[in-house]
């Protein structure tokens, strides 16, 4: 049998888990022409040309044993330095090789950071709605995962509703800017806000509280919005990056953590982030991924891509009636179901050939998320059904 750990992993999983599965069903039933699927959020714009000629050149020019062998376990140094410096001409920062770690994606990352803080009954908080592998990592480190009500309409962060549930068991705040499932981006007076609660509980109760600001979506903004960098505005912050979205690079698996060197007790989580990255199991990140981000960390995907499609397809359901938060980054419409039940609307939205993942998954029942990352024409292609399963609703 399997541990009750797992059991309690896989039915938190299980929504998530089910997107993978249940496009290809529709489209057996319906026929592919048919089925428009929305529910996961795997970039559909190609790597830019960058990449591609990195690997080649690599292939060419590094020895073959330094390409297929294990590197350090927090990574290879010219790699972690070359990011570095690329975040210190963005960001005004002074960050060193040393302060990096590479990890596999952004999930490897938080999985790392989570076994480094949090022992064996102590609690991290996060914001509802919030990507639901986060219970999975905390779960795994020993920890409980509690989840701040969600803030309709805005979905932004409700710091007082933070602040009454910061106990001496707290370590640490997971944030995600911007956000999956939402597209909203924490301003800088959010995050400044945020910075002073901490700072204030730390100061109270006499301990250390870690942002893990979680940003795979991080360049994917949009209207002029900008996301903060949050080790500017707090000291307790340790960054999990993802080259998946920034880059298209979802199943090559390549990320980082940035560890401040003003964070409470720098060495040891360091040094604890470099151990867990084989406790866990991932010894180290892809060596040869590790090289081309080093060589591609300033390239950037086709933002406007994501863009065109967020308009289209925002403007169109809120003409037909839908509610949702306009998106001010990443590549997903929040969108509020039809009627109480959103998973009892995602049934019937499968009649239309429409898929889309419930709000339940992301620990906020009553939505519906759906991930734009798709063919342009997929969007054109699913208006009529979108419009169709409105209109059942007001019959």
């Amino acid at each position: 049998m399997v541990s009750k750990k797992m059991k309690e992993m896989i039915e938190r999983s299980a929504a998530l888990g089910a997107m993978f599965t249940e496009g290809k069903r529709l489209k057996e039933l319906y026929g592919e022409e048919n089925v428009f699927d929305f529910g996961i959020g795997n970039p559909n714009v190609k790597a830019p040309d960058a990449v591609n000629e990195a690997i080649v050149e690599i292939l060419r020019e590094v020895d073959s044993l330094q390409i297929h062998g294990y590197t350090d376990g927090s990574g290879i140094p010219a790699a972690r330095q070359a990011i570095a410096e690329s975040l210190n001409r963005r960001f005004g920062t002074s960050f060193s090789a040393k302060n990096l770690i590479m990890t596999v994606g952004a999930a490897g990352g938080l999985s790392v950071i989570c076994k480094v803080l949090i022992d064996e009954g102590d609690e991290a908080l996060t914001f509802a709605p919030y990507f639901g592998e986060y219970d999975n990592y905390v779960i795994n480190a020993g920890g409980t995962l509690l989840a701040v009500p969600p803030n309709p309409p805005s979905f932004l962060p409700d710091l007082a509703a933070l602040e009454e549930r910061i106990t001496a068991k707290t370590k640490a705040i997971i944030l995600n800017s911007p956000n999956n499932p939402t597209g909203v981006v924490y301003d800088a007076e959010t995050i400044g806000a945020l910075a002073a609660v901490l700072e204030r509980k730390e100061k109270e109760l006499g301990t250390s509280i870690y942002i893990i600001a979680d940003e795979p979506y991080r360049e994917l903004v949009y209207d002029g919005a900008e996301a903060p960098y949050i080790p500017l505005y707090y000291h307790n912050t340790i960054v999990a990056y993802s080259f998946s979205k920034s880059l298209s690079l979802p199943g090559d698996r390549i990320g980082y953590l940035v560890i401040p060197s003003e964070v409470d007790d720098f060495a040891d989580v360091a040094a604890g982030a470099e151990i867990a990255n084989r406790c866990l199991g991932f010894v180290n990140a892809p060596a040869l991924q590790q090289m081309v981000v080093a060589r591609c960390c300033d390239e950037q995907t086709d933002v406007a891509y994501y863009d065109k499609n967020r308009l289209l397809l925002y403007e169109a359901l809120t003409s037909y009636g839908y509610a949702c938060a306009k998106p001010q980054g990443a590549f997903y419409l929040f969108v509020k179901a039809l009627e109480p039940d959103e998973e009892a609307f995602c049934e019937k939205a499968k009649k239309h050939g429409l898929l889309m993942t419930p709000g339940k998954a992301f620990r906020c029942p009553g939505y519906v998320r759906i991930a734009y990352c798709v063919a342009r024409e997929t969007i054109e292609r699913s208006l009529p059904s979108f419009q169709a399963l409105a209109q059942e609703y007001k019959n």
